[in-house]
């Protein structure tokens, strides 16, 4: 089919349910994708945040083509190998004891409100939930209810139980946290749908002091910052603290739906047999395909990568500035998940339109933020044709 005939197809026959783009993606390699007519984009989106190794990565191709050879699914009623495997790797890569695989970010974000909530009531009855009033935790009901009320809007009533603060603001959630009913505070370390907004540098550092002093679980969302995007394996190394319970999806699994929740085990003990579950997470071909991808990110030195190709873009679009301060407002990241902030929100939906036009993929976010997600495997001389097409796209505008 032509790009034409899907958008036409998309429209008769799917809830419309995205603002999509007119573009209908048939091929990826690397970190390129072609759409249905053959044209050629340079993806700084990657699926927001989901393909960190690029396009059809060829040792997360070989993983899944063999798993599918041998088995792709039994139900958690049974062990399966490459899910001990999978959560062993993480494990040891992290400050947990305990995992627990799903099948989305959501899914992922759920399960830990859950966990928080059976450790609070074994700890004083607590189980009320304070979260950032401008994050993203997903759309599924429980998770909406942690997530900016915007997504809220025409779902109401939601869970019970969830207390609002402005993030990366301490007095407020101080304040919060003096309610003894409180088990968890859940926070992205970093947020990416709220327009790439980092917090202060001490931050989670006083937050993590204020939940252990007031008894309260800390959860840090990583399902779009985690698995090496930030040039860590996970941002919350960044800090130099540890969360009790951390969430993961998006990159976890290279393209395959795969979502986990982490946690020490004086949390994790809490959940027993019956308490929770999922028929599809943890099935061997997800858990094949996220070996893949957490062991290609080491062998690869990709954490290193990001890191200094982050680096050299974030003064790259720094340096556009000088020249175009007139639009732009702020330029900010860290890695490779990267914003520029325009003045007019006007001019930044232009910006990215026609960003897209000339063949690169970006994201819009808040109105006025482009969001540049680039792969974890992305060369020099693909920044700079990026910045190229943005330098070039100002100067039009």
């Amino acid at each position: 089919m032509t790009t034409a005939e899907i958008i036409s197809a998309t429209g008769k026959y799917l809830m419309n349910t995205y603002g999509r783009y007119p573009i209908a993606m048939t091929r990826g390699k690397g970190c390129w994708v072609w759409d249905a007519d053959g044209k050629k984009y340079l993806d700084f989106v990657t699926g927001i945040a989901v393909n960190n190794l690029g396009h059809c990565h060829p040792k997360v191709v070989k993983a899944v083509r063999d798993q599918s050879k041998i088995l792709m699914q039994v139900c958690n009623l049974f062990h399966i190998d490459q899910q001990a495997e999978f959560a062993r790797i993480l494990v040891q890569n992290s400050f947990a004891d305990k995992v627990f695989f799903c099948n989305s970010g959501a899914e992922a974000n759920e399960g830990a409100i859950k966990l928080a909530r059976k450790w609070g009531e074994a700890n004083g009855g607590r189980y009320k939930i304070v979260h950032a009033r401008d994050s993203f935790h997903g759309r599924t009901l429980g998770a909406l209810s942690a997530t900016n009320k915007k997504y809220q809007q025409g779902f109401k009533p939601l869970l019970a139980g969830f207390k609002p603060v402005p993030y990366a603001k301490i007095e407020p959630l101080e304040k919060a946290l003096r309610d003894k009913k409180i088990c968890a505070v859940i926070l992205e370390p970093m947020q990416g749908e709220n327009g790439v907004i980092i917090p202060y540098r001490n931050y989670l550092k006083e937050v993590r002091k204020l939940c252990r002093k007031n008894n309260a679980l800390l959860i840090l969302d990583e399902i779009q910052v985690g698995i090496g995007r930030t040039g860590k394996l996970f941002a919350y190394e960044h800090s130099g603290i540890k969360p009790d319970i951390m969430t993961l999806a998006k990159a976890l699994g290279g393209g395959i739906p795969c979502g986990a929740f982490l946690a020490t085990d004086k949390v994790a003990k809490h959940f027993t047999p019956g308490v929770h579950g999922t028929t599809l997470g943890g099935n061997p071909l997800a858990m094949s395909a996220g070996i893949a991808v957490l062991n290609t990110i080491a062998e690869e030195g990709l954490l290193d990568n990001t890191a200094s190709k982050g680096e050299y873009f974030l003064q790259e679009l720094d340096s556009l500035k000088d020249t175009y301060g007139k639009l732009i407002k702020d330029v900010r990241g860290r890695g490779l998940i990267l914003g520029i902030e325009f003045r007019k929100k006007e001019k930044a939906k232009e910006i990215v339109t026609k960003c897209m036009e000339k063949g690169l993929l970006t994201i819009l976010t808040e109105q006025r933020v482009m969001r540049i997600l680039p792969p974890l495997i992305v060369s020099e001389k693909e920044i700079d044709y990026a910045v190229k097409i943005i330098r070039e796209t100002l100067g039009e505008v």
